[in-house]
């Protein structure tokens, strides 16, 4: 009986790093911060919930911020950024 309890914690604990690595995410910010694009490049940063964006960068069109490496916003705004008036265009 001694032998099947190490080889079940085992078991049970490469379940749940397999779970876990299958099902999250990388985050493109942390909690209190939000991202934001450079105007005219691809560039990005995140910044402070509570601040405006620097000088160059702009928030990115609403319902369009990316949320997590490689989803579907993320991977558009590496070809696309927005110009001085906030309007998209082709990077």
């Amino acid at each position: 009986m001694r032998f099947l309890r190490p080889a079940a914690l085992t078991l049970a604990a490469v379940g749940v790093a397999s779970l876990l690595s299958g099902c999250m995410q990388d985050a493109i910010c942390g909690s209190d911060d939000y991202p934001v694009l450079q105007t005219g490049g691809t560039g990005r940063q995140c910044v402070p919930k509570n601040e405006e964006p620097p000088a160059g960068f702009a928030r990115f069109p609403s319902g369009q911020e990316p949320k997590h490496v490689d989803d579907e916003w993320d991977v558009y705004w590496r070809t696309h950024t927005v110009d001085d008036t906030g309007k998209t265009i082709t990077a």
